[in-house]
């Protein structure tokens, strides 16, 4: 078994290189709109029979074989993810707005979305860090490429399958796939139970806290530059909100993925396992004020879990999902449970036993006895797909 992770290079084009990166992604997206079109005229029909109605228009279009099946499979894979997302109800109810929306018209491909290469359209020189590339205008070779150390080292060991060629604030990319070898699971001797939050992002059982205050401060503030460059809408303030963009989203990875290498470098160095909680639907559960529903859609408490969860394979590091019901109203002390234990967002006080514990950090306990609990009983482990 492996763990798929990827590694962003950054593209060192020179003038020509770059027009020519540039128009390619710009034809292949067009290409795939026309695709797009297609697929929805035929009723999305299956991906051999697509590309029967669209291989011979692609090569004419000037897309080499390989750049036309690639487009075909990416506008199949499009149309797949809608239908699972309707299936999974993240477009809401039948009937809704949003659902008919997605519905009604064909998926669209903005012109610098990304555009899937293999091994025959793409090659590594990593001694020279370049990369020989095919594009619209023909191969073009010696196309320099930046990246970390530790990133360069994985692409040179790990690499395997397609790259993606992305444009990104006027900046041309590679994303490429590296699959590295899980370490072997071993015999965890107890969990850390980990309880995550909006006030404290995550809450571990050994002790360890990350307070999100700092985090929801950097949000609000993000949220309220945003506001008023969006009512200011002159070009200088455009200026400033395309500048902006994407940077909350990724100082947010940056922190979970920090937060993450504690817990499992910590669950590592004493041999236990990691108890996370079971969120999934959490958003369409709970039911708050506009505000606070503000606030719960910018957690980002999937991602963490994600990157706890491939820290750990990486690791050898056993991870259990348990059922979150009641852990922060349960004592883990006598096990009593009562709404009225929380008696606010940070203190827990027990009504049989008279326990007093910070909130998070009995929720944490109480989590890791579930993690012990599942891992004993041998049920199988519900670890979330990572990338």
């Amino acid at each position: 078994m492996a763990v798929k992770l990827v590694v962003q290079v950054k593209l060192l084009p020179e003038a020509g290189q770059a027009a020519a990166l540039a128009a390619t992604l710009r034809t292949v997206n067009e290409a795939a709109n026309w695709v797009s079109a297609v697929a929805f005229e035929q009723g999305v029909p299956r991906e051999y029979e697509l590309r029967g109605h669209t291989y011979a228009q692609l090569k004419s279009r000037g897309l080499g074989a390989q750049a036309a099946q690639h487009t075909i499979k990416k506008v199949h894979d499009a149309y797949t993810t809608l239908k699972a997302n309707i299936k999974a109800g993240n477009l809401g109810r039948p009937g809704s707005k949003r659902r008919q929306k997605a519905e009604s018209k064909p998926v669209a491909f903005r012109p610098e979305a990304a555009q899937p290469y293999d091994d025959r359209c793409l090659s590594w020189q990593y001694d020279a860090q370049t990369v020989s590339i095919w594009t619209t205008a023909g191969r073009i070779r010696g196309v320099r490429f930046v990246c970390s150390a530790d990133g360069l080292k994985m692409l040179q060991r790990y690499r395997k399958g397609e790259s993606d060629l992305i444009e990104r604030g006027g900046a041309l990319y590679l994303i490429a796939t590296c699959e590295v070898p899980e370490a072997e699971e071993y015999e965890p001797d107890g969990f850390i139970g980990v309880d995550l939050g909006i006030v404290n992002i995550a809450t571990t059982s050994t002790g360890y806290q990350a307070a999100g205050r700092g985090l929801n401060r950097r949000r609000k503030r993000e949220r309220d530059l945003r506001g008023k460059l969006q009512k200011k809408n002159t070009k200088a303030a455009k200026r400033r909100l395309k500048a902006r963009t994407r940077k909350e989203q990724r100082h947010v990875k940056n922190t979970n993925h920090v937060i993450a290498k504690r817990i499992v470098t910590e669950a590592e160095r004493t041999s236990t396992g990691i108890a996370l909680e079971d969120l999934g639907g959490i958003r369409q559960r709970v039911r708050l004020r506009k505000p606070q529903r503000v606030t719960l859609h910018s957690w980002a408490f999937a991602q963490l879990g994600e990157f706890i969860a491939y820290k750990a394979r990486r690791a050898g590091v056993p991870v259990v999902h348990v059922d979150a019901a009641y852990t922060s109203q349960t004592c883990c002390e006598c096990g009593h449970v009562d709404k009225k234990n929380r008696v606010d967002q940070a203190l827990f006080i027990c009504r049989n036993c008279g326990v007093v514990a910070h909130a998070d950090r009995n929720a944490s306990h109480n989590i890791a006895q579930r993690g012990a609990v599942v891992w004993n009983a041998g049920r199988e482990s519900r670890v979330p797909a990572t990338l």
